[in-house]
C-alpha cells in the first residue's frame, strides 16, 4: 500500500511541478503583457495621465539655497585660506508648469516652455532675504577676468579703487539671487558691454530656460520625454568635442516607463550647460511606492585621466581643473563660474583642503533620483549643486593682493521634489495591480500544489491506516 502511495503522489507531484513550470512561463508572459500596456499608455498625448503630469508636475518642489559666509577676507587677500560658514537655507517654493505647448509631426513630438517662479518660504527657511552675506564680488572678478591683459585694465583698476570696489562684497541674499544694478557694471559699460545688473538667478524667476522640443514617446517607449531639440539647436556648441555637445536625455522632470537596473538615465540640465547620467544605486520605497535609486557616479566629473570622454569639458582645451570640477565660463558670459557638488563632494580632495568649512558627505550633498520603474514617475529628487567662483592674483589689478589660486564656494542649492500623497496613492494602486495580475499564475499553482500536497498526505494516511476492525484486531492482539 505504501509503494502505491508513493508512486502516485511521486505521479501527482511530477504533473504539479510540470504545471508550476507553465505557470512561472505564464508570469513573465503576464510580466511583457503589463510592460507593453504601460509602454503604450505612458505618452504624451492629450487626455493621458502622463501628459497631464508632464504638463503639471505634482507639487511640491522646492529650491533651498544655502550661501557660504566668508569671515576672513583681508587674511585671504595676504594668502591666507579662506575660512567659511555655510548659512540656509534660505527656501523658496518652486512653479513650473510647461506652456505654449504644441503638438508636432502627427503627435511623435512636442514643443513647450518651462517658465519657473520662485515664492519665498519664511516657515522653511533660516533668516530672511534681507540677511547679508559676505562673498565673492562675482561682478568685479568677472570684470577683472574680462579686462585684464587690454590697454584699459590700468583704468579699470582705478575706477575700481575710486568707488571702492574689491574682490569680496557685502550683499543681500535676495539681491544675490533675484538680481540688483551694480555699480560698477554700470560704470564699466564705457569700456565693454555688459548687462549692468546681476544676480545668481538674475532674469530667472517667472521666466524659462529656453524652448524645448520633446519626444512624446508614441514611436519608442524609450523616447518617451527625451530632448529632441532646445533652443532650436539638437546639439551645444560651448564644448570641444561631439559627445559633450550632445543634448542626452530628458529634462529630469519625468522618465521613460520600465526602468531596469542596468540602464543609464540622461538628463539635460541648462545651468550646467551640459547633460549628465545617473546610474542604479539601490532599491528604495518613497511613501509606500517601490523605486530605484539613481545617482550620478563620479566618472561624471571625473578628470580625463579617469574619465577621458570629459576631455571636451576642459575649458580652454586642455586646460582640466581636476575631478569633481566643471568649468561653466563659456556658458555663463565669461564670468568664472565653476559648478560642483557640495562642499566638493566627490572632487578632489585638494579643494576640500584650501577652504576651511568644507565638510563633504554623501547623505546630504550628493544628488538623488528616485523613480518607480515601471512607470518612470518620479518618487524623489534631491538635486545638489554647488556654484564656485575661480580665483587667483591677476597683473595689473592690485584688488587681488596676494590672494592664492582656489576655487572659492559661493552657495549651493538643494532642488527637492517629493511625490505628494495623493499621486502617491494613485500610483501604488496602479503598480499593486499590475504585480496583481503579473502574479495570478504563480498565486493559482502555489494554492494548487499546496491542495495537492494535501491530498496526497491524506490519500497516503488512508492507504497505510487499517480500515477495518479484521485489520486492525492483530495490532491490537500484538
Amino acid at each position: 500500500m505504501l509503494r502505491s502511495c508513493c508512486v502516485y503522489g511521486t505521479g501527482i507531484l511530477c504533473v504539479l511541478l510540470l504545471i508550476a513550470g507553465i505557470a512561472m512561463a505564464l508570469t513573465h508572459v503576464f510580466q511583457k503583457l503589463i510592460n507593453k500596456t504601460i509602454k503604450e499608455q505612458i505618452v504624451l498625448e492629450n487626455g493621458t495621465e502622463a501628459f497631464s503630469v508632464f504638463q503639471n508636475p505634482p507639487p511640491p518642489v522646492y529650491m533651498q539655497f544655502y550661501f557660504f559666509n566668508l569671515t576672513n577676507p583681508a587674511e585671504v587677500l595676504n594668502g591666507d585660506k579662506p575660512f567659511v560658514l555655510q548659512v540656509g537655507p534660505y527656501t523658496y517654493r518652486e512653479y513650473r508648469p510647461k506652456e505654449e505647448v504644441k503638438f508636432l509631426d502627427n503627435g511623435t513630438r512636442v514643443q513647450a516652455v518651462n517658465p519657473k517662479t520662485y515664492v519665498f518660504e519664511p516657515n522653511m527657511s533660516r533668516g530672511s532675504e534681507d540677511d547679508i552675506i559676505r562673498t565673492v564680488n562675482i561682478p568685479a572678478v568677472t570684470v577683472m577676468e574680462k579686462t585684464k591683459d587690454r590697454w584699459f585694465e590700468g583704468l579699470v583698476s582705478a575706477l575700481m579703487k575710486s568707488i571702492g570696489v574689491g574682490v569680496f562684497g557685502t550683499f543681500r541674499v535676495g539681491d544675490l539671487l533675484w538680481g540688483y544694478e551694480d555699480p560698477l557694471l554700470k560704470l564699466i559699460q564705457k569700456f565693454i558691454t555688459m548687462d549692468d545688473h546681476f544676480g545668481l538667478f538674475y532674469n530667472k524667476n517667472g521666466t524659462y530656460d529656453g524652448d524645448y522640443i520633446f519626444f512624446t514617446g508614441k514611436q519608442n517607449y524609450q523616447d518617451f520625454a527625451r530632448i529632441d531639440k532646445w533652443n532650436g539647436n539638437s546639439t551645444l556648441s560651448w564644448w570641444s568635442t561631439e559627445g559633450c555637445n550632445r543634448i542626452n536625455g530628458t529634462d529630469g522632470a519625468s522618465f521613460h516607463p520600465v526602468i531596469t537596473k542596468t540602464e543609464k538615465l540622461y538628463i539635460f540640465s541648462s545651468d550646467l550647460c551640459r547633460s549628465i547620467y545617473a546610474q542604479y544605486e539601490s532599491d528604495v520605497s518613497v511613501r509606500g511606492v517601490s523605486g530605484f535609486r539613481f545617482v550620478p557616479p563620479s566618472e561624471v566629473f571625473a578628470n580625463v585621466t579617469i574619465n577621458p570622454d570629459n576631455a571636451g569639458f576642459c575649458v580652454p582645451a586642455g586646460n582640466c581643473l581636476g575631478s569633481g570640477l566643471l568649468n561653466v565660463s563659456v556658458c555663463k558670459d565669461g564670468a568664472p563660474i565653476i559648478m560642483s557638488s557640495p562642499h566638493f563632494y566627490q572632487a578632489d580632495d585638494r579643494f576640500v583642503q584650501d577652504v576651511f568649512g568644507m565638510n563633504p558627505n554623501k547623505e546630504e550633498h550628493e544628488t538623488v533620483v528616485d523613480v518607480n520603474p515601471l512607470t518612470g514617475m518620479l518618487l524623489r529628487v534631491e538635486k545638489r549643486v554647488q556654484l564656485n567662483v575661480y580665483l587667483h592674483q591677476i597683473q595689473g589689478f592690485s584688488q587681488t593682493g596676494k590672494i592664492r589660486t582656489l576655487v572659492f564656494p559661493v552657495m549651493y542649492l538643494n532642488e527637492s521634489v517629493l511625490i505628494d500623497e495623493e499621486s502617491a496613492k494613485k500610483l501604488y494602486a496602479v503598480v499593486t495591480e499590475a504585480n496583481v495580475i503579473i502574479n495570478i499564475p504563480f498565486i493559482v499553482i502555489s494554492v494548487g500544489i499546496l491542495l495537492g500536497i494535501i491530498f496526497i498526505v491524506l490519500m497516503c494516511r488512508q492507504q497505510t491506516s487499517p480500515s477495518t476492525e479484521a485489520e486492525r484486531q492483530p495490532l491490537l492482539s500484538s
